[in-house]
């Protein structure tokens, strides 16, 4: 029988263990928006914890950026109230999704960029997330369009309007965000307008 070790903040004086980590969370997320990759020991000296303390909580840097990434998983990012409309509810998605990687951005550029690196074991970019809330805003085309596969659609339009892409928009193109913006929400409405054989209109839904 294998006996799985309790993480360190789990046991004994726990509350004060979750307020340290915590802290340690929030120096990453300030050194992150500063420009900065931060290790554990920049997290620590920006908190005010000894190095040790700190690597108790988090062995190595890629669990420190791990655990300073979006916490929150909602099931959709579309309101109650979103179009049922498939371009109208995608622009509603778009626009909702480019807001949620502008607000994340420094925390999913540092886990993008650990991520290509030659020796990292798996992506830090959570895989899947961001392919449910697309289906879940392509969902009426399941009725409208019952033989087209939501599930490749999703693919295609995330692989192309992701943070990736948003990162590439703003650096190498030189961007501002909102072009950059626009632009993904113009590709979206391109590729489901492809996918649904019907002309694009090459600007999106306000």
């Amino acid at each position: 029988m294998t006996v799985m070790p309790i993480p360190y903040e789990a046991s004994g004086r726990t509350q004060q263990k979750l307020r340290t980590r915590q802290a340690l969370v929030e120096a990453t997320r300030e050194l992150l928006a500063q420009g900065a990759t931060p290790k554990v020991e920049d997290a620590a000296e920006h908190a005010g914890i000894s190095r040790t303390t700190a690597y108790r909580y988090f062995p190595n840097q890629r669990l420190l950026l791990l655990a300073a990434q979006p916490q929150l998983e909602p099931k959709t990012l579309l309101d109650a109230d979103a179009p049922t409309e498939p371009m109208a509810r995608l622009d509603a998605f778009m626009t909702a999704f480019t807001q949620y990687n502008f607000d994340w951005e420094p925390q999913l550029r540092a886990a993008l960029r650990l991520s290509l690196e030659p020796d990292a074991e798996k992506p830090l970019l959570r895989r899947g997330r961001a392919i449910g809330w697309i289906e879940d805003a392509l969902a009426p085309l399941r009725d409208s369009h019952p033989h087209l596969d939501i599930g490749q659609l999703a693919v295609a339009i995330r692989s192309a309007t992701g943070i990736e892409t948003l990162v590439w928009l703003l650096d190498i193109a030189q961007l501002s965000h909102s072009r950059a913006a626009k632009t993904v929400r113009g590709t979206a409405q391109a590729l489901l307008a492809a996918a649904l054989d019907r002309p694009a209109t090459g600007q999106p839904s306000r």
